[in-house]
């Protein structure tokens, strides 16, 4: 209800409830001495009052409606009839000696309302109007050396300092919201944009050296063995296939902005074998242990765990110098253990090799930590390379 109603229509009610009230409360009721005192008028009733207390009334009415209607647009302008509006009343029909807190709660409402919603300048200007239309009363009334309710006054002072503070809080918190939802919505687009590219990384980085590798082969063989060299040319076609097809799957999926929106699965664990068959082609045996019962992965897991894979065994083809590496694959209660381990000289000291330096480490690593898991990297005392990682996997996968 509160965001349904607007400021101006709250600001309304306000005032007639507020102007109900100071009608009610100048009557003497039984039990009220008759002699009051200053803070009693004599004889305030709103179907007897005379033409220039009824001018001044529907006086206030207009301020008021301009002033609803202004709220949003024009702000200081509204609040300077909210102000009129209430010393009309003041002066007008209600003869009291000042300014009671019900006949400026509308201004305080609306000056809560408009330090929420607009910069401080504006409020503090707002505000200043605020106290200005209750300031100038009071030295009107010591100029003429009327009497004053110094302790009444005090009390609406006081409402204009706390629906200032409300507002401005209000306000406050409302730019930090703003702020912390464009922070949110700025580490999700750089999130996605490191994904794609760690995507595009172990895909591409993968298929190029296993292209490269092949068409130097090509090139060194193709006079004296044409079959061999055939056979080389027709695996950098099935990589460049490969290849292609992935990046228009992960074009696709940019372009529908939804995950899973190609109708081509994406690369998990069920594509070892193919890893395996393709970096044989390379002279590179690749030994698969799996361990544990298999069972289907979440989708982020499965499609980490194929590309850290296939990462590893590429920097084993660059890097390692060896015909062999050695990949385990645990699937254990409540998480996924990987360990991809080669006896090159890739990690050997003195042999000039960054293993490790690069965005493939990287990227595996980065992958690992967003799926909370860990991960490490490094060469082996005896001699090789290792990379061991652990992936969380949910209890009911």
């Amino acid at each position: 209800m509160l965001q349904r109603v607007t400021p101006g229509t709250w600001t309304a009610l306000t005032w007639c409830v507020s102007t109900l009230y100071s009608f009610v409360v100048q009557y003497r009721w039984p039990g009220e001495p008759w002699e009051g005192g200053p803070w009693k008028s004599i004889q305030v009733d709103p179907f007897r009052m005379r033409a220039n207390e009824l001018a001044a009334f529907l006086l206030a009415v207009v301020l008021l409606v301009i002033a609803c209607r202004l709220l949003t647009r024009r702000p200081l302008v509204a609040m300077l009839t909210l102000v009129l509006s209430a010393l009309l009343l003041t002066i007008g029909p209600f003869h009291t000696t000042n300014i009671a807190p019900e006949q400026y709660l509308p201004v305080c409402v609306a000056l809560c309302f408009i330090a929420a919603t607009n910069p401080r300048r504006t409020s503090r200007l707002a505000a200043g109007l605020a106290f200005a239309g209750l300031f100038g009363y009071i030295a009107v009334r010591v100029i003429m050396r009327f009497y004053v309710g110094t302790s009444v006054e005090a009390v609406v002072l006081l409402m204009i300092v706390v629906a200032w503070v409300i507002g401005d809080a209000r306000h406050r918190e409302s730019i930090h919201a703003l702020q912390m939802r464009t922070q949110i919505a700025t580490q999700a687009v750089t999130a996605e944009r490191l994904r794609i590219a760690r995507e595009l990384h172990d895909m591409v980085a993968h298929s190029i050296g296993v292209v490269a590798i092949q068409a130097g082969a090509a090139r060194r063989v193709i006079d004296t063995q044409p079959e061999g060299a055939r056979r080389a040319i027709g695996v950098i076609e099935d990589a460049s296939r490969e290849t292609l097809a992935g990046l228009r799957r992960v074009l696709g999926a940019l372009h529908d902005a939804e995950p899973g929106g190609s109708d081509t699965p994406l690369a998990g664990l069920r594509d070892i074998d193919k890893l395996v068959e393709k970096v044989k082609g390379l002279g590179i045996r690749v030994d698969v242990e799996w361990r544990g019962q298999r069972r289907p992965l979440p989708p982020e897991v499965d499609l980490s765990a194929f590309r850290i894979i296939q990462e590893a065994v590429t920097n084993v083809v660059k890097h390692a110098g060896i015909q062999q590496c050695r990949v385990s694959v645990d699937f254990q209660p409540a998480d996924l253990s990987i360990v991809i381990v080669d006896s090159g000289s890739g990690g050997m000291p003195g042999s000039g090799k960054a293993i490790g330096t690069g965005y493939g480490i990287t990227g595996m690593r980065d992958r690992v930590t967003l799926l909370l898991g860990d991960f490490s990297a490094g060469p082996r005392p005896e001699g090789g390379y290792r990379v061991a990682v652990r992936l969380p996997l949910p209890m009911d996968t």
